[in-house]
């Protein structure tokens, strides 16, 4: 499997070395070490450092336990995470005679604000966060013992109202996602270059003509959790010019693939899809809502909800065979006007396919062409 991130200009440094840097400090006080107002933060497989900012480190209940605190600086203007708090506290826990070698030397505990997975309970927190961690916790905790490690956004409850994390079965707060050490902006115009320019490298290698677009962090996690023998591209928001540039790379076939709160926007012909520049999903659905012949009362019920995911359950309330009928239109909308829009700067023939994904990250929903490739993600 080959998976490309693409990624615009270096703008600051992500939650999770946010995190490390606040784990780190609380738990060399716990050890008594001397606190710095920086953590240095190793990557794996890196060789660089990066210095992340600690605003205060403490002892509390007889010393037992140490509070790191810090504030995530993203870089970003429109990132949720920018200047979020962090408070991490640590403590530590003998090892049982009866279990002397511990599989797990890092407990992760999901606290206040801080994103679970609604249908486990487990922390929502991605592979490259929990590297980092244990990349930069594992040296300083003593041996015999194992590290408990809670993380609070104390603002993480508000905040994570302002995201679509519920669309995605995480609940109670903000998750700790992200696959890079860097930052870096969806909407901005520096990522289409570096986007054109993975593509480019992406068709040199034994390329097949085949490539999957994957929408966004989910979408790219939900991916990577199948045996897709295709190459796959996480992009942002710029998705009519990637579009128009596979066309003009000469790729046979894009496959769409994402939650049907972005790709929905396709199908109203919005291909930029960043929220702070076009929305009307809720718009674009109650038009195929008409087209499906929807009563009327539903329709204005549907024009009345402020998520496509609420719009859901209510037309699946209505009528599940109707409301599987909209979405599959859905589907075919996306494809036909994706393709319109490419031809509209180049001529071509290329297949652009789309499957799509609900809140529970269960993949519901494909067009004509999207049903060719549905089973490369069951």
């Amino acid at each position: 499997m080959y998976i490309f991130q693409l990624l615009d200009l270096k703008k600051g440094f992500s939650l999770p070395l946010w995190v490390a840097g606040a784990a780190r400090s609380a738990l060399k006080k716990l050890v008594g070490l001397p606190f710095e107002n920086y953590e240095l933060i190793k990557i794996h497989n890196e060789k660089k450092e990066i210095k992340i900012e600690i605003h205060s480190v403490g002892l509390f209940k007889d010393d037992s336990h140490a509070l790191g605190i810090t504030f995530a600086k993203s870089g970003l203007d429109l990132d949720i995470t920018q200047n979020l708090e962090i408070w991490t506290i640590a403590s530590l826990e003998k090892i049982s005679f009866d279990n002397p070698v511990s599989k797990n030397p890092i407990n992760i505990i999901a606290g206040y604000g801080v994103g679970i997975k609604e249908d486990t309970s487990e922390i929502c927190i991605s592979n490259f966060a929990k590297e980092v961690i244990y990349e930069n916790l594992l040296d300083i905790i003593p041996e015999g013992f194992n590290l408990k490690l809670e993380i609070i956004f104390p603002n993480g409850v508000f905040l994570a109202e302002r995201t679509s994390n519920k669309s995605f079965g995480i609940v109670d707060g903000l998750s700790i996602i992200g696959t890079s050490a860097d930052t870096y902006s969806s909407a901005s115009p520096d990522q289409l270059e570096e986007a054109r320019n993975k593509l480019a490298k992406l068709i040199q290698n034994d390329f097949k003509g085949e490539v999957v677009f994957v929408i966004g962090e989910n979408g790219l996690n939900l991916a990577k959790t199948h045996n897709i023998n295709l190459p796959i591209i996480k992009v942002g928001n710029w998705i009519g010019p990637l579009l128009v540039d596979a066309a003009i790379k000469k790729v046979k076939t894009v496959i769409l693939f994402g939650y049907h709160g972005k790709l929905i926007k396709l199908a109203g012909g919005i291909f930029h899809t960043h929220n702070h520049l076009a929305d009307g999903r809720i718009e674009i659905l109650v038009y195929l809502a008409v087209q499906e012949r929807v009563p009327s009362e539903i329709i204005v019920k549907l024009s009345k909800l402020d998520n496509l995911e609420n719009a859901l359950l209510l037309l699946e309330g209505f009528n599940k065979f109707t409301a599987d009928k909209l979405f599959k239109n859905l589907s075919n909308t996306i494809e036909k006007r994706s393709f319109n829009y490419v031809n509209r700067y180049v001529k071509t023939d290329m297949e652009i396919a789309s499957i799509i994904f609900d809140r529970k990250r269960k993949i519901r929903w494909a067009g004509s062409y999207g049903n060719k490739y549905i089973s490369y993600f069951q």
